[in-house]
């Protein structure tokens, strides 16, 4: 049986992915686009502070169906995944000085963020 707060917990999981990755997304097209609002402090909070959520809410999952990443495969995957996501993301927003690589980097870390939401419904698709 799972948690009693299962459901609602999955739930902020889910919508602080769907929140994390619009939010990447705005501020990358904004720093591509050379505007100063991609690294405005109420953006970088904002983002923090969903980021810090969507996190909190992966690990009170993780222990609630007892499955852990480098011991399941398909956690495994996602945090694999997300440590490339991470680093295409600071490419994105504050590496890079030029747009091409910029455009790149955020383009590669779509793919992942894609990838990263295939994973997580194709587990969630066989049941468990």
């Amino acid at each position: 049986m799972l948690a009693p707060h299962y459901a609602e917990i999955r739930l902020v999981h889910i919508a602080c992915v769907a929140l994390s990755g619009t939010l990447f997304t705005s501020r990358a097209l904004l720093r591509i686009n050379g505007s100063r609002l991609a690294n405005h402090r109420a953006l970088r909070v904002t983002s923090y502070i969903i980021d810090t959520t969507l996190l909190v809410a992966a690990v009170l999952l993780t222990l609630i169906i007892h499955q852990y990443p480098f011991v399941n495969g398909w956690l495994t995957a996602k945090v694999l995944l997300l440590l490339l996501y991470i680093g295409l993301g600071i490419v994105t927003l504050q590496g890079a000085c030029a747009t091409f690589p910029r455009s790149v980097a955020l383009a590669g870390a779509l793919l992942t963020y894609g990838a990263i939401v295939v994973v997580a419904l194709t587990h969630a698709h066989r049941g468990g």
